[in-house]
């Protein structure tokens, strides 16, 4: 039975998802999807099976505890579904063009060693120098400017709040950078199209319509859900939770923010589903920083991204739509 559009345009969906390599990943309350626009131009479409409904475990739940787990979750199935999607893109045996020029002994000892797992180990790497680089540029960073920054001005070094807050700004500029210079790739400029019309096409579907191009098309790409507007939303609890911390050397520092990340992550967490389920002065004053952000972060879709995002978030709308209310 094919499923429908909600009817009640004021239901806020729990479904969210990514954007991926030339394509959208989402997850409803019992099924996951992604679906990838493939070098022949055909989507592919892959599902899976989903615990977000009435059976999650209680550590899922649970409030202020749930963001760690969740946003590990997160990042794991995303990683998963974005190196799937970077693998589809490589065209099958006998389609690439013929390469004369013969294989280096290191480029053909990986070859034989590793076979079809060199990609994912390469993947793999990728994301532990990402995740060190993230670490170095929004923790580590900010605190030894700032540290120096005191040490050599006149700014009182005995105020949390000072410091915590020039640690903040830091951060959110550097953030807000590191997603302008992204945005001037052509691959990130595409990726952050998908993202567009992964909101785009929530947007439509929370408004009760059906889900097609035209209609998609009409809605905004911003969405108070958004990791971006997660992202920003982190940043701003962090400058509030080390304003109770009496440490001022920057490797201390940089070790308690690190262990206080699951506190941050919950609260923010708490934060987004708040902005994500309510629509009143407050959560549109949440929302308003992380939604100016992903004017940066999302862009326009054409119409064959649309269709991805469709052709992803049609198999998780659940049968039962009581299973898609907060």
């Amino acid at each position: 039975m094919a499923k429908q559009p909600l009817e009640n345009p004021k239901h806020m969906t729990k479904i969210g998802g990514q954007a991926l390599i030339e394509g959208v990943m989402m997850k409803g309350a019992d099924t996951g999807a992604m679906a990838c626009r493939l070098p022949s131009g055909e989507i592919d479409v892959e599902t899976w099976d989903e615990n977000n409904g009435k059976n999650t475990p209680w550590y899922r739940k649970c409030p202020f505890i749930r963001g760690s787990f969740n946003f590990v979750l997160s990042m794991k199935d995303g990683y998963r579904c974005l190196m799937k999607s970077a693998e589809k893109q490589v065209p099958p045996e006998g389609e690439e063009e013929e390469e004369e020029e013969e294989m280096s002994r290191l480029e053909q000892w990986l070859e034989d060693k590793l076979g079809d797992k060199l990609f994912g180990i390469i993947m793999s790497i990728g994301m532990v120098v990402g995740i060190v680089i993230a670490v170095g540029l929004f923790v580590f960073l900010p605190k030894f400017l700032v540290g120096q920054l005191i040490i050599h001005t006149p700014i009182a070094d005995d105020s949390r709040f000072v410091r915590s807050l020039l640690e903040g700004v830091l951060k959110i500029a550097i953030f807000i950078g590191y997603m302008a210079c992204t945005g001037l790739s052509k691959d990130m400029r595409r990726t952050y199209e998908y993202h567009g019309a992964e909101h785009k096409t929530i947007a439509c579907y929370e408004a009760g319509e059906e889900l097609t191009v035209e209609n998609v098309k009409k809605h905004t790409r911003f969405h108070p859900r958004c990791g971006t507007s997660f992202i920003f939303i982190t940043l701003i609890v962090s400058i509030l939770v080390m304003c109770i911390v009496p440490v001022y050397q920057v490797l201390p520092r940089v070790i308690i923010s690190l262990l206080l990340l699951p506190v941050i992550v919950g609260i923010s967490y708490e934060c987004i589903r708040f902005a994500g389920r309510s629509n009143n002065w407050l959560t549109r004053a949440l929302s308003f920083p992380g939604l100016q952000v992903q004017r940066i972060t999302t862009r326009e879709p054409d119409d064959s991204q649309i269709e991805c995002a469709i052709a992803a978030l049609k198999p998780c709308i659940p049968e039962d739509l009581e299973d898609d209310k907060w």
